[in-house]
Parts: C-alpha cells; structure tokens; sequence
C-alpha cells in the first residue's frame, strides 16, 4: 500500500507530469491490479493451483518492486529536478523514462493481483470444513489473517512513505522487494506442511459452455414441458427450473445429434442445474453494476486527495506527515468501523431485534453507497475552501509546490465518510457475491466483486479523461488542471457526488427488485463469508 498512496506524488513531483495524468496512472495501475485478481483466480483453479499460483506472482511482485526501486534510484530514468521550483517550467519525463516507470509498475501490478486472487483461499484450504473442530477455527484464521493485512497497510501508509519521502524512493521500493524476498521464504519455508487441492475447470468455462450451448440451439423450438430438458441426476444436487432468463433454457434442449453421443458434449448440451446457476449469476449483475461507482469514489481518496494535502500545512507539532499518509485515517476508519459493527450494532441487533445475523448484505452496501456521496459532497467543500485560500495567497502563478496556510486535517472528513462506506460496502458485496452465488460457483462470485474495483478504478480514468477535455473550453484550463491549484477539482468532487447519488437510487432500485438465490443459507457460513478480510488495502 505504501507504493500504491504514493504514487500521485512520484509522478507531479518526479516525473513532472500534469495532475489529472497522474491520477490516471494510479487509477489505471489499480484496475489492472485487481483485473488480475480475476485472472490469477482462473489460472488457479484450472491450471497451476493456488499454491504455485501464490509462488509465481510473489516472484514476479518482487521483480516489480526491484524494477521500480532501479528506476528511481538511476537519474537517466527520471528528468532532471525543476531548476526555479515552477512547475510549468519542469522537464517532463521522456518516452523512454515513462516507459521504464510503467513496465516496473505494471509487473509490480500484475504479481499483487495474482497474489491477492490465491492467498485467501489457499488458507482456508488448510481446514477441513467436514471436521467442526477445524471449521471453528477457520474463523480465528480469518481475524488473524485480517489483521496482519491491516498491520502491513498501515505500516505501508506511514513508515514506508515517510522512508520514501525522505530518504528516497529507491530505499522505499528497496526495502519493499526485499520485504517480498522474506516473505516468499517464509511461504516457501512451510511447503511441506501445506494441505493441496487439486484444480479444477474454471465456473468461468461453465458459464461459457452454457452461453455457447444456448446460441448454437437459438433457432430450436422449445419443448412442450420443460420436464424433458437434459437433467444430470449424478449431481451431489440439483436445481430446480425457473421461467427467468428463458433464453438460456435452450441449453438444456435435447436435439438427435445429442442423443447421438454417448455422454454429453458440454459444450451443445447442459443440464438444467448448470443453466439455473448460469441464471442465478445472471441475476447479480444489476447490484455488481451499481457498486462500481463506490469504487471510483474510493479511487479519488489514493489520487486527487493525496495531491490535496501535498499542497497544505502537514505539520503535527514539529513532525510533518508525508501527503500519502493521510491514508491511515481511512484505513484506520474502515477498521474502526468494523470493530464498532461487530461489538455494538451486532449487540443490538441480538438484544433488540428479530433479525439476529444483523444487516443484510444489501443494507450494507447502501449504507456504504450513501456515506460516499457524503465524502464526495465534504471533498468539494473542502477543496471550495482550499482554493479560495489559494487564490490569496497567488501561489498558483509563484510555486506549485508551496503550502498553503490550510491544516490538511481538514481533508479527514471525507476520508473518514469514504472509510466508513468502504467498511460497509465490502463486507457487503463480498457477502452478497459469495452466499448469492451458487454452490459450484463461488470463485465467480468473489471474481464478481474484485471486478467492481477494477472497474472502479477504470471508470475514474474515463472520468478523469473526459471531464479534462469537456472543460477545457476556448484554450483555457480545465477542472482538472496541470496543477490543482490552477483548476477546479471541487466541481470535479460535486459531480461525482451527483453521480453517487443517481447510482444510489439505481442500486435501491435493483436492491427491491432483487429475489435472494439461496434465502436459506445458514448463518453460520454467512459469517465465514463476511469475515474474509479487505485484501483491496493491500494495494
């Protein structure tokens, strides 16, 4: 995480680069990360395993950090530092240079995503969940696990900026690849003692073979009844028909040239349980489309407001925090958050509720969605007040890089509403993805959510790109300027708060017209789910 906050600042600071290209290269870099999540999942289950999976993408994680430190640390590879401190008058980073920064960052990117979409699950595979005794303790795995992935991420957010900040990004990057080095030792150290599961086909290609089996038949007429269609009765279980989504039925129609095999080709003929999981997943991709906003939002807070407070008084008595350490009040609200769901409101929903598993996933994610339109309307507020500060002191038209007379404390409110919504949104969406998914798709269902984030990020990138054209007008600058001094970053703020809102009443939308897939899923496993911790910060 301490590369991931810190990267706005290399790129102004370093690379000289205007601040909307900045953030685009933070955002870009973030949805390629947890891109990978997905695809990393998919070569786990099919082809390498976790294990390995985990042992490939650490080594190629590790090479990125080396790459990244070597790229700093070498002067060919970033121009020259700004001769009279005007930003406007700094030397760009070349093809070349930026070439370098981006394949060091992109392959950093990659092994974090392969790493993130296997580790989680290679620890629960070290637990029978057949045995009570370790299914009890698969829950302390969970706390211990969650815990340690927030010890590095404020670690990652405080002292490793603060090293990168002033002793350099080379030692910041540097003792993050050999911080990786140990860590791949110390996995490797307990090869031996680990439980393997052995990999199977992807859900992903059965989601395909559905898709391929219905197209190839949309020209067969349905049957008469649906008591005819291909069922598969040496399944463990069995799904019943539903008349929703009638257009992958066809899957299941059985034609001569079916009757003509001796098994069935996957790929022409699918049993109506592997159709209703198809159906059961078609179904979540309303709530999966209306929580990509938060995502974005959230993508605002490692970006623009990392670019906020490098530009305002960061003094606590003599000490001044790095910019990218402002992050630890999000983290530390998430975590707050949490803690304050789990001890207080789950012990009033006990004593003073029917409804004992507390808030249902659904809830929580509009909870969360709400709570970003606030830190996206407190964000505006703020930087309104920021540049009107600014615009006094005429340090736009002098230095870029001087500070302004503003406490950067004043950006905690919306660090702590987006916080506050993330605790919420997360552990919404990753129970909603996994208990709403079906049995044998589980793995689709988690790839589901990271996809969110990706996309997330992503769409900030377009944003980003479009409102920086649009508002250009005649010549003049844009709301996202090449510094934000010179812009208008508080409009930029209050249309993603409009956006939030609009993408509030879609999701209430889609959340009263949703109908549970498995309603009687038990509480029990529903905690499990909950409880697999926020590896997003990891980041």
């Amino acid at each position: 995480m301490g590369i991931s906050v810190n990267i706005v600042t290399y790129i102004v600071g370093t690379m000289h680069l205007p601040s909307a290209t900045s953030s685009n290269v933070a955002t870009n870099f973030g949805g390629v990360s947890y891109l990978f999540c997905l695809l990393g999942g998919i070569l786990a289950d099919t082809f390498f395993g976790r294990y390995w999976t985990v042992v490939i993408f650490a080594i190629i994680n590790a090479l990125g950090t080396c790459m990244l430190a070597i790229s700093t640390a070498l002067p060919q590879l970033h121009p020259p530092p700004c001769k009279d401190s005007l930003s406007n008058k700094c030397e760009e980073a070349n093809g070349f240079q930026m070439g370098v920064f981006y394949l060091a960052l992109y392959v950093y990117g990659i092994g974090l995503g392969g790493i993130k979409s296997s580790i989680s699950g290679l620890g629960t595979d070290q637990f029978d969940q057949k045995d009570d005794k370790e299914r009890a303790h698969m829950v302390y795995f969970f706390d211990r696990f969650y815990f340690i992935i927030n010890v590095g991420t404020l670690l990652g957010v405080t002292v490793l900026v603060w090293i990168q900040d002033q002793k350099g990004r080379s030692w910041g990057y540097g003792i993050s690849s050999a911080a990786m080095i140990l860590a791949l030792a110390a996995f490797l150290s307990g090869t031996r003692t680990y439980r393997y599961k052995k990999c199977t086909a992807s859900p992903i290609f059965q989601i395909l073979q559905v898709l391929v089996a219905a197209s190839r038949k949309k020209n067969v007429p349905f049957p008469s009844t649906v008591s005819i269609l291909y069922e598969d009765y040496t399944q463990e279980t069995t799904i019943s028909h539903t008349q929703k989504y009638s257009c992958l039925d066809k899957a299941s129609i059985i034609t001569e040239e079916d009757m003509k095999r001796a098994t069935p080709n996957p790929w022409r003929l699918c049993s109506v349980t592997r159709v209703e999981e198809v159906k059961m997943m078609v179904g979540l991709i309303p709530i999966w489309a209306s929580t990509i906003m938060f995502w974005t939002v959230y993508a605002q807070m490692i970006t623009f407001s990392v670019q906020q407070a490098s530009t305002m008084d960061r003094h606590l008595g003599s000490f001044v925090i790095p910019p990218g350490s402002y992050n630890v009040f999000l983290f530390a609200t998430i975590m707050i958050t949490l803690v304050v769901y789990d001890r207080l409101i789950m012990f009033l929903f006990k004593k003073y509720s029917k409804r004992k598993q507390g808030l249902t996933s659904l809830q929580k994610i509009g909870i969360g969605l709400f709570f970003s339109i606030l830190g996206m309307g407190a964000a505006a507020i703020v930087e309104t007040r920021r540049l009107s500060i600014n615009a006094k002191a005429n340090s736009s038209e002098t230095n870029t890089s001087a500070i302004l007379p503003m406490s950067a404390f004043f950006l905690l409110p919306q660090f702590i509403l987006v916080g506050i919504g993330d605790a919420f949104v997360y552990s919404g969406q990753l129970d909603f993805f996994i208990t709403q998914s079906p049995k044998g798709m589980k793995a689709i269902g988690t790839g589901l959510f990271l996809t969110t984030l990706s996309l997330g990020f992503f769409v900030s990138s377009a944003l980003v790109a479009i409102i920086k054209k649009v508002t250009r007008g005649n010549g003049g600058q844009s709301w996202l300027a090449h510094s934000i001094n010179d812009g208008r970053l508080d409009c930029f703020y209050w249309l993603l708060a409009v956006l939030s809102l609009v993408n509030l009443g879609f999701f209430l939308v889609c959340a009263i017209k949703y109908k549970p897939n498995n309603p009687g899923e038990n509480a029990e496993n529903r905690q499990l789910n909950v409880q697999i911790p926020p590896e997003e910060d990891n980041a």
